[in-house]
């Protein structure tokens, strides 16, 4: 039986991620650098488990010699994702992620060539962040192939996890990103606010720097491309002032304390997860101004993340997914969101509204 290691299997999303794995059968190694997590992890769940840091790569190689597909859960994925994907390039180890960090998937795309050398496959963002706005990308860019500007996003306000705090946190003072043509542009924090239908009434949506402005273009070659997010005021307000207090967050004691204030803090509960939705929305456009509008709408973030972290692990153990750097919906077709559970969509508008206010860049 092929075989998966998930690293980070012990954080909040990474334990839901290994239950799964283990309620279909997959029998995941356990892995991280936190022994005492590790241990407790491994006795709950009878599955075995590996101890190892990252810093080095030969024992990073050494310990994913015998490892058929790598599913990295541990966040920021700044700190772990180069270190695992060149211990799979020596080892031959396919490669899997549920990164949304644009330099992370930037980096990554960066190694196509090798990996395709190493015969191996990378596969990063195959998470809520990516997996359903991706495959809705590669379906507006088949109704519209002609076009030349995306914009996607989400509308699902939610508590985030610990490993999500820390990582957004990591990133405090990056700011935002947009596509444009074909190179990624930073842009002010919460840059531009839209008002959006994404399916149960239209909400305003702000800018973000997704994953997706990078698996997006690479998925379906537009070269325009932006990520918007529902948010609510006070988070909206509070993004916006991030412009302002950057050097505060630039601060060594102001992160520590963020983060060990985001330590205390558990993802949401099985009842809550169960009770979640994600409504996701794209649009395409032609320089000329004609338009597409789909979307899809999908069970809460962090169950969608499970489902679509376990299943693309299965379809790349699986084999038959090509070797180098592959986007979900470039692996797997904009169908592939389908095969997770309680996904609905695609709705299409054949006569989009043009009330909303169209981005600088799509117009």
């Amino acid at each position: 039986m092929p075989s998966l290691l998930i690293y980070g299997s012990y954080g909040f999303v990474g334990d839901l991620i290994a239950r799964e794995a283990t309620d279909r059968g997959l029998d995941p190694i356990l892995a991280g650098r936190d022994g005492d997590q590790l241990r407790e992890q491994v006795d709950d769940l009878e599955q075995p488990g590996r101890r190892f840091a990252l810093e080095d790569p030969e024992i990073v190689a050494d310990a994913l010699e015998d490892i058929d597909c790598v599913l990295n859960c541990a966040g920021p994925f700044s700190n772990t994702a180069a270190p695992l994907v060149e211990g799979c390039l020596r080892s031959g180890t396919d490669y899997v992620d549920i990164t949304g960090e644009i330099p992370v998937i930037e980096s990554i795309e960066d190694r196509d060539d090798e990996a395709t050398e190493a015969g191996i496959t990378l596969l990063p963002a195959a998470a809520l962040s990516t997996v359903p706005m991706d495959c809705l990308a590669a379906h507006l860019a088949e109704r519209l192939p002609a076009a030349t500007h995306l914009a996607l996003g989400v509308d699902s306000f939610r508590v985030p996890s610990v490993g999500t705090v820390r990582t957004v946190l990591e990133g405090a003072d990056t700011g935002g990103a947009v596509r444009r043509d074909g190179r990624i542009e930073g842009v002010p924090t919460a840059w531009r606010t839209r008002e959006i239908d994404f399916g149960r009434g239209t909400r305003p949506a702000v800018t973000m720097p997704m994953g997706d402005i990078s698996t997006a273009h690479y998925t379906t070659g537009i070269p325009n491309v932006e990520m918007y997010a529902v948010m609510p005021q006070p988070a909206r307000l509070a993004l916006k002032s991030h412009r302002y207090l950057a050097p505060l967050f630039e601060s060594m004691p102001i992160r520590w304390a963020l983060k060990r204030l985001a330590g205390i803090r558990e993802g949401p509960s099985k009842r809550a997860r169960q009770r979640g939705s994600a409504y996701v929305w794209g649009e395409a456009r032609t320089g000329d101004g004609e338009r597409v509008v789909s979307r899809l709408r999908t069970p809460d973030p962090y169950v969608v993340t499970t489902d679509a972290a376990v299943t693309v692990a299965e379809r790349v153990l699986e084999g038959g997914v090509e070797n180098g750097f592959q986007t979900p919906a470039g692996a797997f077709g904009p169908e592939f969101v389908f095969e997770l559970d309680d996904v609905a969509g695609f709705f299409d508008e054949s006569t989009p509204d043009e009330t909303s206010p169209v981005s600088p860049l799509l117009q």
